[in-house]
């Protein structure tokens, strides 16, 4: 595999987590503290549903991201986990988006939806660019 696909992926790791933070951030602005895992009707960007603790989910996430994007096996296991994480997100929100439900405790709505099956692709896309891991022995 080309080092350059592999840099495009390791890149497109760092980028998400970078973003993820920088949206955690932002959104302590809207939210502030209060309510921290209820129904806020605060949105981010006028579009999508957040609350405290979604914010820490991103701040999680966006750190992950900053932290494992420099190795291929590291950046490897965040884009499963991206995919993984966002994948079970996704189908959670299709039962809890928008209803105002002790469930939605991450305050989702159906924005947030299409944003997370966006970040699960967005795993994908990192796994693809990364390729298989492939273990040492084989290597020689």
């Amino acid at each position: 595999m080309a080092t350059d696909t592999i840099d495009n992926g390791r890149r497109l790791a760092l980028g998400i987590g970078v973003a993820y933070v920088l949206v955690g951030i932002l959104g302590f602005f809207v939210t502030g503290f209060d309510n921290f895992a209820g129904q806020t009707g605060e949105k981010l960007l006028g579009i999508f549903e957040i609350n405290p603790l979604h914010n820490v989910v991103h701040l999680v996430i966006g750190f992950g991201g900053i932290a494992l994007w420099k190795r291929r096996d590291t950046a490897r296991a965040y884009g499963a986990a991206l995919v993984a994480g966002y994948g079970v997100t996704f189908l959670y929100g299709l039962f809890t988006a928008g209803k105002d439900t002790a469930a939605n405790f991450l305050s989702l709505n159906a924005a947030d939806n299409g944003l997370h099956l966006v970040s699960a692709v967005a795993g994908v896309a990192i796994l693809a660019l990364l390729g298989r891991s492939v273990p040492t022995a084989a290597r020689t």
